[in-house]
């Protein structure tokens, strides 16, 4: 039986996750503002969760109607049967998003919302939920539009961002799905040279690593729809199973990570072998403006210091066009991908863009740009130019 679903994503990867999802089997693909609706039955569900690379969350869509108050939403929450999906020993939390409701406080709302979960609860068993706000075992969520409220029940769990390693993460650190979704974006695939010359943490390197030996990216942990009272185990375990048989050992793979500051080094080569693939990238401490190829071709992929990050104006100005030096001197042939917030660096790094994607990174707005260094063909234009 097919059921409505919906997965939020970063912002600017809808369309990839579409296509993603079309892969896993979804069907009624609808991609709209920060996520995108699919149907399928529950295998795809199971799917989506322990192989999207992109999506946030997969949402279980279990009502929707009209309101006008807060009492409204009470009646609609109170007639789910809350009781038959999970058990009264669950925790939950209640996640209340809206654009443009005309109801004041979303507190109330998600207040009233757990006291219908709580009260459908003590009418069917005589017992009610207990709340647990940190580490909740079932989430609900509610999205109010002007008149509209539509329920769901996340499958998830924890984001399906958070893979289940990564223990020495940095400060500000690139999602998973996104730096995954920049990676489609750049059109990498295995067996292609792929550089990170800033990689921090190492995001980039551990969800290439991941896709060049088919791991699906949920392997390292567990979700919210395992506790569900109608999880198909012999379906789960078929699907867990496949995805084990797919995932292929590691080995030295042409993925290679650098970073100015030793300490990133480090902290990346903790993630990586707390991922498993220790073996799999090579790292050195190098700087960027000195860094050799490792190949004649390959994709070059970084998140680099901005504003936002080390929040020193002259330095990142003296420093974009030594990028742009470094990319036209050495990097020919290679396709090269700068994701920033900083609106000065397509300004200052003297290179034409052949393409620019709008892109979030949580809350924050920023660009992928991409430079394709074909040998003798880019010139250098003036400072202000793009």
């Amino acid at each position: 039986m097919s059921e409505s679903f919906f997965s939020p994503c970063p912002r600017g990867l809808e369309p990839t996750l579409a296509e993603e999802l079309a892969t896993l089997g979804a069907t009624s693909i609808a991609p709209t503002h920060g996520g995108v609706g699919f149907s399928g039955d529950w295998r795809v569900c199971y799917r989506a969760n322990l192989e999207s690379r992109l999506a946030t969350r997969v949402m279980w869509r279990l009502a929707e109607g009209r309101y006008q108050s807060e009492e409204d939403i009470y009646r609609l929450a109170y007639g789910v049967t809350w009781a038959k999906w999970f058990t009264v020993d669950d925790t939950i939390r209640i996640h209340v998003t809206a654009k443009q409701s005309p109801l004041r406080s979303l507190e109330f709302i998600t207040l009233r919302i757990k006291d219908a979960v709580c009260d459908h609860f003590r009418t069917v068993t005589g017992k009610r939920p207990s709340v647990d706000t940190a580490n909740p075992a079932i989430r609900i969520h509610a999205f109010l539009t002007r008149d509209r409220v539509t329920l769901y029940l996340d499958t998830s769990g924890e984001p399906l961002y958070k893979r289940g390693f990564k223990p020495a993460a940095v400060e500000a650190p690139l999602k998973e799905n996104l730096a995954a979704g920049i990676l489609r974006l750049s059109g990498w695939q295995p067996g292609e040279a792929l550089l990170d010359p800033m990689c921090g943490s190492g995001t980039f390197l551990i969800e290439a690593a991941q896709i060049a030996l088919d791991i699906a990216p949920g392997l390292g942990r567990g979700f919210a729809f395992e506790r569900f009272r109608h999880l198909d185990r012999a379906a789960w375990a078929s699907i867990r199973q496949a995805a084990e048989a797919r995932r292929q050992p590691p080995r030295q793979l042409k993925i290679y990570g650098s970073d100015i500051v030793g300490e990133q080094v480090r902290r990346a080569r903790v993630n990586l072998q707390s991922a498993g693939l220790g073996d799999c990238v090579v790292l050195d401490r190098a700087d960027f403006l000195k860094l050799e190829p490792p190949a004649e071709s390959g994709v070059l992929v970084t998140n680099p210091p901005y504003g936002v990050r080390i929040g020193e104006a002259e330095e990142l100005a003296a420093l974009y066009p030594q990028f742009g030096d470094a990319l036209k001197q050495r990097w020919s042939g290679w396709r090269c991908y700068f994701l920033t917030a900083d609106p000065a660096l397509p300004k200052l790094i003297g290179l034409k863009a052949s393409k620019r994607t709008p892109l979030f990174n949580g809350a924050l707005e920023c660009r992928l740009f991409e430079y394709r260094m074909v040998a003798g063909s880019m010139r250098r234009k003036p400072a202000g130019g793009e």
